[in-house]
């Protein structure tokens, strides 16, 4: 009789009162008597039902949340082939419409609650955000924008930006935003490519305690974007309107109930921009039907939301993340938006905000639970946090000792925190694996894929493989998978980007490991992958244990193939303050991984640098840095305009020249 593996304890389970509150149970007992769906086996039944039965499932969805299509769908799924599964053919309906519902039941409940640097809270009830929304919506037909005109967004993470999405969903016309940190030329490289006619701006915005002036910067927008009718102004830093821009205060002073324009299922509800790092960002197009179900069932389901929680996520309207916060107004839920630096005045900033709008939900980057533990900052001491349910990460793989600390901090305040590290992409706007409030949570370990979405692990023969490495690949369509990128007539750069390696299959570029229990290890994304005599390894593995030592404030690694058949790895350090890279600690950062991780993946060389380049969203940039040490030159290896500090990236351009 063979004896199985002993399973790891969990750190976190969910005690019966909490699965038995949670939708996703309601859901499944609801679907089971209406759609079929497994009564028991808990969630893996209804993951794999919701895979094998995938129109019946997204049908349930729609039901259940709903979702009022003005004009009937034909069927759920006219075709799913991939690339272009067309998703409920014949229907119509408006994003926006279902983001205001709460309006009519909740009118004075606050929608949003908007926090800067001050840490004053500004509300704005359901009944204002709507009325708000109904007179912008009028205003932008008065100027002509029509259904499929694209709406831009140079705005900070405040109500207006909200506003503005929603006005322009309403309208039917397509919104794309960028954060007011991004230079001239990084947004003209994601504005130009959909030709905007009307733009929204701030004078300028706060972060870090400091002002910073872009009315330059919206000068040079408004020369260079020649297919703008209007610019609408927000005066952020109180100046004065340019001349011939329009006012937003007077563009929301009706009082007007919105006229919600009803589009096709896959009519275009917002554009996103992959983070660019090699040639123009892509401009990736998601439908308004598709979002809709989509983050109802993730929002809902996944992430638990409903009228009495408030959602906080750390983020700028340049990341998708910023749109997926909005879309939490689906759910009747009361969204937090906080604009500033997510670390003044002091490392625990966001708890702060946490603390003073009673979130519910807590999302924030890995990166910065990291620096709160490597800062000995004490959340659930210093700051009231009861009424947090749940802290999300995502951004990159929290560390094994993300998840220590942040059971370990709550647990001592006696909460009963459930963590949630989720994975998804700004190319479908969503996760593929995470949140699952019924689920145990596992140390290092994303709980499971999302409903709807039959994620595997393949090999390079597109064989699904479990308890090893393989590449990320959705072997059914998901509803908010891209309808087209903008500017890419013939879809070969869609093709290529996701199709090009399983035909018909999505492969997402991550290295993933599906454990035997049904949960998800993220390892990093596959293009950057250490491949040392065969043996892989995320680049994400190597970080976790190398920035636990006080002396490394940051690392990026990259294994370059070399022209001699070869193999280099450097590992490149950012020390933090008052550290010296001498030979001990040389050694003690190659005995670390060769302890903890594997003696394969010891780096060549150690290299101090003045910094880690980032992309504007906050990934580490591998792929162009290998590139550079590859001997591509600087212009062609990245786009100058994708990146925080270009000046880094010269560091290792020059680095590789003497090199060679």
């Amino acid at each position: 009789m063979s004896t199985a593996a002993p399973q790891p304890q969990p750190l976190w389970q969910p005690g019966p009162a909490r699965v038995e509150a949670a939708a996703i149970t309601r859901f499944q007992t609801w679907a089971a008597e209406r759609h079929g769906a497994p009564a028991d086996g808990g969630y893996e039944a209804l993951h794999r039902w919701s895979v094998e039965h995938l129109e019946t499932f997204w049908e349930a969805v729609v039901e259940w949340f709903d979702i009022r299509f003005s004009t009937p769908y034909a069927r759920v799924l006219g075709d799913r082939t991939m690339p272009g599964a067309q998703w409920f053919p014949g229907g119509a309906l408006n994003y926006a419409e279902h983001a205001l519902r709460t309006a009519a039941d909740r009118p004075d409940a606050p929608a949003l609650l908007a926090v800067d640097e001050t840490h004053e809270t500004r509300t704005v009830t359901w009944a204002e955000l709507r009325r708000q929304v109904g007179s912008l919506a009028a205003e932008l037909r008065t100027l002509g924008v029509r259904p499929g005109d694209r709406v831009s967004g140079y705005l900070p993470n405040i109500p207006e930006a909200a506003v503005a999405l929603l006005a322009t969903a309403a309208v039917g016309a397509v919104w794309t935003s960028c954060a007011p940190d991004f230079g001239a030329r990084s947004v003209l490289d994601r504005f130009q490519q959909v030709e905007p006619v009307v733009l929204f701006t701030v004078d300028g915005y706060r972060y870090g305690g400091k002002e910073h002036d872009r009315r330059d910067t919206v000068a040079e927008l408004r020369s260079e974007l020649p297919t703008l009718r209007a610019v609408v102004h927000i005066p952020l830093l109180g100046t004065e309107a340019p001349e011939g821009a329009l006012e937003w205060s007077a563009l929301t002073a009706a009082d007007t109930d919105p006229v919600f324009e009803q589009v096709p299922f896959d009519h275009p509800l917002w554009v996103l921009y992959s983070s660019g790092t090699t040639g123009l960002p892509k401009a990736i197009v998601q439908s308004q039907g598709g979002i809709l179900v989509e983050h109802f069932k993730q929002l809902g389901l996944h992430c638990d939301l409903g009228p009495d929680d408030r959602f906080f996520w750390y983020t700028s309207t340049g990341w998708m993340m910023w749109n997926f916060l909005v879309s939490g107004l689906l759910t009747g839920t009361t969204v937090v938006l906080y604009d500033g630096s997510p670390g003044y005045p002091e490392t625990g900033a966001q708890w702060s905000v946490a603390e003073r709008t009673g979130a519910t939900l807590f999302g924030t980057s890995a990166a910065y639970v990291m620096a709160c533990r490597k800062a000995d900052v004490h959340p659930a001491r210093d700051h009231d946090l009861s009424k947090v349910k749940c802290v999300a990460t995502t951004g990159s793989p929290l560390p094994p000792d993300g998840f220590r600390w942040l059971h370990d901090e709550f647990a001592d305040s006696g909460a009963d925190l459930w963590i949630a590290s989720v994975s998804g992409g700004t190319d479908v706007c969503s996760c593929f694996a995470g949140a699952v409030p019924t689920l145990p949570v596992h140390i290092g370990e994303l709980q499971a894929p999302c409903l709807g979405t039959d994620l595997q692990a393949w090999d390079p023969q597109g064989k699904p493989l479990t308890e090893e490495v393989g590449e990320l690949v959705v072997t059914n369509p998901m509803p908010s998978m891209p309808i087209h990128f903008w500017n890419d007539p013939d879809g070969s750069r869609y093709h290529d980007s996701y199709f090009d390696t399983y035909p018909g299959v999505w492969r997402h570029g991550d290295w993933i490991t599906l454990t035997s229990r049904g949960s998800v290890i993220i390892h990093g994304r596959s293009d950057s992958t250490l491949n040392r005599q065969g043996v892989r390894m995320g680049s994400a593995d190597i970080y976790e244990v190398v920035e636990r030592l006080p002396e490394i404030r940051e690392s990026l690694v990259i294994g370059a193939e070399q022209p001699d058949g070869g193999y280099w790895m450097p590992l490149f350090v950012h020390l933090a303050p008052g550290a010296t890279l001498d030979d001990a600690l040389r050694t003690k950062i190659k005995q670390t991984i060769r302890a903890e991780l594997s003696p394969r993946h010891v780096p060549d060389e150690i290299i101090e640098v003045p910094g880690i380049p980032h992309t504007l969203t906050g990934k580490r940039i591998e792929v162009p840095v290998k590139r550079l040490l590859q001997g591509t030159p600087l212009e062609k290896a990245v786009n100058p305009g994708s990146v925080d500090n270009l000046d880094l990236l010269r560091f290792y351009a020059e680095l590789a020249r003497t090199r060679s």
